[in-house]
Order: structure tokens, then C-alpha cells, then sequence
């Protein structure tokens, strides 16, 4: 892939254990000189997912943490401090080279931990409360729930995935996590991997501010 790289810190923040995969596993995959920390928001008191959140770190070749931020079905709005509070009790304290996130659109239509996810990642990072170089959010959409999530292709990071990369990807949605081959993670699994990239605080928090990733994200319906 065209993003390799000397080895770089990178911090992943994801509202649940497997959207670190579905999201971003096969960029994970391609960089082994990469040092991977890998934070899930939520499920850490989950006594299926928990473990198999773990068992895909080792494949994906990282470390990391798991928080319980509530995760009901009734998706209740969480507070700022809230969120906030869990990313900085769980993530290592240092610079980081990249963090990865979602965005504040999500990745469909709609999941709300993941927007809240995403707006917590840019606001510490403006406010110097998490510390990085740089910052890619995840960048799919859904056509508003006409299709499965698909990578945005006008998004200023666009890889598609080699074969033995995805399949590996593939392997630990539905091996790992134990998703059904015919439900939505395995489905979904995108063949392609896209971000949008901030290199500077100020950008992020204008864009989050200023609503433009759903401008940005209409455009690709």
C-alpha cells in the first residue's frame, strides 16, 4: 500500500471491539512496523465480545484497552465528560504519531456512540488533551440506508485493499467475532479502507464545527 512508512505511533479510538476491524483492519494489517494501541469505548464487562476483542488485537498485531461506556440499544445520549473522561483514563499518555477515529457523521445511517466517538476525539485534540501529529477519521457512507457502507472514493485517503489483506480482515469479522457470513459486519466488510485527514487541530475542530463532513459525506451519494 501506498501509505507504508517508517514505524509510527498510532492510536486507534472506536465506540466498540470491531470497529477497529471493519474500519480500519486492513490499513492495521499492512503496516506491521506500526505501533498500534487500540481503544474501544465500549463492552469491556461484555463477556462475549470482550474476549474476542482481544484475540483480534493479537492477530492485528497491536495492543490495547477496553473502557464500558453504557452501550444499551436504547442508545442514550452520553455526555461530553463522559466519553471524554473514558478515551483519557484508557489511552496511553503520549504523542502520537496518527490517531484514528471515526467520524462524526458515522459510518451509517446512524449509530450514534460512533458519532459521539468521533466528536470526542476532535475536541481533546484541539483542546491538547490527547497529543498527535495528525488525525484520520473513518470515510463511509450509506446512501442514508440504501446500501451497505461503502468507502468514500473523493476522500483524500483511498486504499483498496490487497487480496490476502481483506480476506485476513475478513477472517476476523467472521472467525474471530463470530459475525454470520450473511449478516451486516461480514456484508459490510469493505474491500477498500478511506479517511478523511486533518493535520492540524484547527482544520478538525472547523470541520466539526462548521458541520462540513455532511456536506462532504452528501456529495458521495
Amino acid at each position: 500500500m501506498e501509505l507504508k512508512n517508517n514505524s509510527k505511533s498510532v492510536a486507534v479510538i472506536v465506540a466498540h471491539p470491531d470497529d477497529e476491524t471493519l474500519w480500519a483492519g486492513g490499513t492495521i494489517l499492512s503496516q506491521p512496523s506500526w505501533r498500534w494501541f487500540i481503544l474501544s469505548l465500549c463492552r469491556a464487562s461484555d463477556l462475549d465480545r470482550a474476549p474476542k476483542f482481544f484475540q483480534a488485537l493479537k492477530i492485528l498485531g497491536a495492543e490495547g484497552k477496553m473502557s464500558d461506556l453504557d452501550d444499551g440499544l436504547e442508545q442514550i445520549p452520553l455526555t461530553k465528560s463522559e466519553i471524554e473522561n473514558a478515551i483519557l483514563q484508557s489511552l496511553p499518555d503520549m504523542h502520537f504519531d496518527l490517531i484514528i477515529s471515526h467520524s462524526p457523521a458515522g459510518e451509517y445511517t446512524r449509530h450514534r456512540r460512533h458519532e459521539e466517538s468521533g466528536e470526542a476525539v476532535i475536541a481533546l485534540w484541539h483542546r491538547g488533551g490527547i497529543q498527535a501529529d495528525e488525525l484520520w477519521m473513518f470515510a463511509y457512507e450509506d446512501g442514508g440506508k440504501r446500501y451497505r457502507p461503502q468507502p468514500i472514493k473523493t476522500a483524500p485517503i483511498y486504499e483498496s485493499l490487497p487480496e490476502d489483506i481483506w480476506e485476513k480482515k475478513y477472517d476476523i469479522i467472521t472467525s474471530t467475532y463470530g459475525f454470520p457470513r450473511h449478516g451486516f459486519e461480514a456484508e459490510t466488510t469493505p474491500r477498500a479502507e478511506a479517511f478523511w485527514r486533518f493535520t492540524t487541530s484547527i482544520d478538525a475542530y472547523h470541520w466539526l464545527t462548521k458541520k462540513v463532513f455532511q456536506h462532504e459525506s452528501s456529495i458521495a451519494l
